[in-house]
């Protein structure tokens, strides 16, 4: 079982994320307000707290959010999950799509310290049941 420490928006692309106490989901779209969302594949994005920790251990001082993940996680092992996996919280149902991603042309922590982990640990979601996340939610794996 996992548990959501941080939910994450952007209003629009190009800037950093910021934290918000709950998001609504809507299918086909993802996260209402959010410059990312639409309809397509990687309508919300996931990354664990364990996984931000790696690199706060190559010095940087990092928030949730800071990898622009929509949904921070403690928990949950996110990149050994299998695409098609299902993640709930008792109303909102989100389906694994994706397994990391580029990054965009060496992204800002790359320059820092020569490595990122949202290509190899972030995950990707699309909304199958729609609904409120809260900050502090369960998140747990669907059978």
């Amino acid at each position: 079982m996992g548990k959501i420490i941080s939910l994450n928006i952007s209003r629009h692309k190009g800037v950093n994320k910021e934290p918000v106490e709950q998001v609504e989901l809507r299918e086909n779209h993802g996260i209402l307000g959010d410059a990312h969302a639409g309809d397509w594949h990687r309508q919300v994005s996931l990354l664990a707290e364990e996984s931000i920790d790696f690199m706060r251990n190559k010095g940087l001082e990092l928030e949730p959010g800071a990898f622009a993940e929509n949904i921070t996680t403690v928990g949950l092992d996110l990149a050994a999950l299998p695409i098609g996996t299902r993640l709930g919280n008792g109303q909102v149902v989100l389906e694994v799509t994706q397994i990391g991603k580029k990054c965009h042309h060496g992204c800002a922590i790359f320059k820092q310290v020569g490595d990122c982990i949202m290509p190899r640990e972030g995950i990707f979601t699309k909304v199958i049941v729609p609904g409120i996340l809260r900050r502090g939610d369960n998140l747990d794996l669907l059978s």
